[in-house]
């Protein structure tokens, strides 16, 4: 057995399938009140918030998507029909190749659909078969599965391994004017999900979005720079070096995850203990860990071009005190988890070391999401 598969699991097992999809289903939605508390706590702007929270309603269709192309996972005669495969080592969310083969069916999947029996048409062959010939009618439901997942990703709004960047003017003083651009990976590095936001100044002559050579060649500079392997300040200066007219002014980056379970994943330290205590294999087995990481301007400065002119460049506000935060390239970094009462019950008793900076979402039995 080679590394990659005591990294990964296939969850070829129907009951062990639901059980993940509804746990993701319900720690998105989680997640969706957790950008709402930090929006409240002025952790998060409005538009902040309102750009994270497309991205995590996003990956929520995506995992709805994802979970009714794997329904009958376990159910049908042929195993080559495949099964979901998560990351369990690094991550706790599936591998970056099940969002590539969702994007390469969403390409086909009008030519699908185009070829597939109706719902109208599925549901009555299935009535058939129970009434008529008195067995299950696995194979129909496995027809039916794959119809739904087909038109489920042929709507769109669904979080792709890329999501191209996106811009809208926030504000327009003289010749500048101020976007905010957001983008979105699911970076293959770490089978994670990574969102970006950024407000830049624009200095051209036409508006950023508008613009017909720069916008092409800065959405393509912002995607090909999105690896978690490259810090903020890379990419910010990346961006502010490659195009002298576009200043970017904030960047914040978010990582989403990794997802702690015992059921699904080999956690290792405080966390493994934490949920072996807590309630292991229960329905609060679970923890999310969420990073943000932010760079801010802090001034410019004129750089030589040329023989005969100059242009501005960005100054970056890097804090050596907060946790090495003028090595990683940030302005600051700020670590959060994510989990049910119970286990943050365990986690208050063991207080252990390493958790005392990390922000605390505590979800209550009744779904409230406590910011403590």
């Amino acid at each position: 057995m080679d590394s990659s598969d005591c990294d990964h699991l296939e969850l070829a097992d129907v009951y062990a399938s639901r059980h993940y999809f509804r746990r993701f289903s319900e720690i998105l939605q989680r997640l969706e009140r957790v950008a709402a508390a930090m929006h409240a706590s002025d952790q998060l702007n409005r538009i902040d918030a309102r750009a994270l929270t497309d991205y995590l309603k996003r990956l929520d269709f995506t995992f709805d998507a994802l979970s009714t192309k794997y329904l009958m996972v376990g159910q049908t005669p042929s195993r080559s029909l495949g099964s979901l495969t998560v990351d369990r080592r690094e991550s706790g969310f599936p591998v970056a190749s099940e969002l590539m083969r969702m994007a390469n069916d969403a390409q086909q999947a009008s030519r699908h659909l185009t070829n597939m029996p109706s719902t109208r048409e599925l549901k009555a062959q299935m009535i058939r078969t129970i009434l008529g010939e008195c067995r299950s009618p696995t194979r129909l439901q496995y027809a039916m599965s794959q119809r739904l997942y087909y038109e489920e990703i042929s709507r769109g709004a669904l979080f792709w391994i890329q999501n191209d960047p996106q811009c809208e003017m926030l504000d327009s003083d003289g010749g500048r004017r101020r976007f905010f651009i957001h983008w979105a990976v699911y970076d293959s590095q770490v089978n994670l999900p990574v969102i970006y936001l950024m407000e830049v100044d624009d200095s051209g002559s036409a508006p950023l979005p508008k613009d017909e050579y720069r916008w092409p060649a800065v959405q393509a500079h912002l995607m090909a720079q999105s690896l978690a392997g490259l810090t903020l300040l890379t990419i910010a200066r990346g961006l502010d070096a490659d195009f002298d007219d576009v200043h970017p002014k904030r960047l914040h980056r978010y990582h989403i995850g990794p997802m702690y379970s015992s059921s699904y994943t080999e956690q290792a330290g405080p966390l493994r203990q934490i949920l072996e205590q807590a309630c292991p294999g229960g329905e609060d087995d679970w923890a999310l860990a969420w990073t943000q990481e932010e760079l801010d301007s802090d001034g410019t400065q004129e750089e030589r071009s040329g023989w005969f002119s100059k242009v501005e460049r960005e100054i970056f506000a890097l804090d050596p005190f907060s946790d090495g935060a003028g090595h990683s390239g940030a302005t600051r970094t700020l670590r959060s988890i994510i989990l049910p009462q119970r286990p943050y019950q365990v986690l208050a008793e063991l207080a252990p070391s390493g958790f005392a900076d990390v922000q605390k979402f505590v979800v209550s039995p009744s779904g409230q999401v406590l910011h403590l």
